[in-house]
């Protein structure tokens, strides 16, 4: 039987629960978990706390909700662990793992891409627009994500475009650091270069236009970094 989970930090606990029986095997990648009345009665928590902690594990990749069918195990591995390791790392190596991932997916969305795609690419350039911190800048960092991953797409990899969303929130972080900040922020002519150097169909340049898009930013942490 689910142990219950404790009064505190209810729907963590309920998550926490949940992840135990698939680690331990009881729910196999791929069946079908408990609907959720049946959850809430087996953890001891409302039906509520039941949608939170499965919201948090479907954030996860654990589990996958298929609408009119339930919620099902998508893997065995919380990858939260390894995340939060990452995010220790310092700011200047976030950048370097950017660059690295950014680098490679226009060099093949250089080669790969469509017509279609260039005009999804300046369409979110042009709804990205200019920084915004009226919300405390949420909407315009989810706006620049969004640009920033069409081009992943648009490299036509799909490990490339998993491993840029599974370091999604790392992305972010990297993208409000230059927020309200001394750190140099790229503007809207910096972005269209990229797109320009893709639609060029030049490899090689693509990849330059995103290294001269992250140097100011990884130079100005290597000088204030050790």
């Amino acid at each position: 039987m689910l142990a219950q989970a404790p009064r505190t930090s209810l729907a963590d606990s309920a998550a926490n629960s949940i992840r135990a029986e698939i680690s331990a095997g009881r729910w196999a990648v791929g069946s079908r978990i408990p609907v959720e009345p049946q959850l809430a009665l087996l953890l001891g928590v409302s039906r509520g706390t039941v949608r939170e902690a499965v919201k948090t594990l479907v954030s996860r990749g654990l589990l996958e909700v298929r609408q009119g069918s339930g919620t099902y195990v998508r893997s065995g591995f919380d990858p939260s662990a390894n995340l939060q390791k990452m995010r220790r790392a310092s700011l200047r190596d976030q950048f370097e793992v950017r660059r690295a991932l950014e680098v490679e997916a226009a060099r093949l969305a250089a080669v790969r891409h469509t017509a279609k795609d260039l005009r999804n690419l300046r369409a979110l350039l042009e709804r990205r627009g200019l920084p915004d911190a009226s919300d405390g800048g949420a909407s315009f960092i989810q706006r620049d994500l969004d640009f920033h991953l069409a081009i992943v797409d648009v490299s036509g990899n799909l490990a490339l475009a998993e491993t840029c969303r599974f370091i999604t929130g790392y992305i972010k972080d990297t993208i409000a650091s230059s927020m309200g900040t001394s750190l140099p922020e790229p503007d809207q002519a910096a972005h269209a270069s990229i797109v320009e150097a893709i639609a060029s169909r030049d490899p090689d340049r693509a990849a330059e236009a995103v290294r001269a898009f992250m140097a100011p930013m990884i130079d100005a942490l290597s000088k204030a970094e050790p």
